[in-house]
């Protein structure tokens, strides 16, 4: 399968515009997507989720060669499955972010349809300190059955807020500056939403509001905000990427004591 997708970072020098070198992840760093450095500009330390093996890789400056280097710190096991596409479920991490204090990691299993909370204090050894799940292909009430799961001891109930139901899985995901607000949006590409969540289409996408608990982490759904995108005067229509006017984590940078001015 690694000739069939990519499993390499590129890095390049934007001053010179020229490729450097590559820095390879191997078979269990299949599909490369979204890349999230440290908010703290003096960390040269970063992630990337691997979308198809639903792994996240930190990758950090070595001090003694001078290159980018990387290794594996996250796994999402595949579940066996019947009645789907494959005999085996990945669950597809779509979306990563970085809360701007660097303690919190976030990503969506677009598949399994959770959202995963770590902390990255040590940013070599993860702890998963919540998770919450909105939809996804392995609800109880779907046409899926999990036949070996390494991680749950039954399917989870579909996701629903103000009684509407989420038809697809979590995708692209959004936090506030102060940490404590998560939004989401279910549709990735429309191919691929029409072969794996068709209702997504005919329904439309939601965005939903997951409450952080920033203290000692934990992630629930908050009831009291939904968008409705299935009620758009053109509608139904598919969500994506969302970002804040004021600045969002996925943009932003802070500045540590240390180097702002008269400190």
């Amino acid at each position: 399968m690694t000739t069939d997708y990519g499993t390499s970072l590129h890095v390049w020098d934007f001053n010179k515009r020229k490729y450097q070198y590559t820095v390879p992840l191997g078979e269990e760093g299949l599909i490369p997507l979204e890349i999230r450095f440290l908010h703290n500009p003096e960390k040269p330390v970063g992630f990337v989720g691997c979308a198809l093996s639903s792994t996240i890789f930190k990758f950090e400056l070595s001090e003694e060669s001078g290159k980018w280097e990387a290794e594996k710190v996250i796994a999402v096991g595949p579940k066996a499955v019947e009645g789907w596409a494959l005999p085996n479920m990945p669950g597809l991490i779509t979306d990563i972010l970085i809360s701007m204090d660097d303690r919190f990691l976030f990503f969506s299993n677009w598949l399994h349809g959770d959202i995963r909370q770590y902390d990255i204090t040590d940013p070599a050894a993860p702890k998963l300190v919540g998770q919450v799940f909105l939809g996804g292909s392995i609800t109880k009430e779907g046409s899926v059955k999990v036949t070996d799961d390494k991680e749950l001891s039954e399917q989870p109930a579909a996701a629903e807020v103000q009684g509407r139901v989420l038809h697809g899985g979590p995708q692209m995901i959004q936090l506030s500056l102060d940490g404590k607000r998560l939004y989401v949006t279910d549709s990735l590409l429309t191919p691929w939403d029409r072969q794996f969540y068709p209702n997504l289409i005919s329904n439309g996408t939601a965005m939903v509001q997951v409450d952080v608990d920033t203290v000692k982490g934990g992630l629930t759904i908050n009831d009291k905000f939904l968008v409705d995108f299935g009620k758009e005067p053109d509608g139904p229509v598919v969500a994506h990427e969302v970002r804040y006017p004021g600045g969002d984590c996925s943009s932003d940078i802070y500045l540590p004591n240390e180097l702002l001015p008269n400190a």
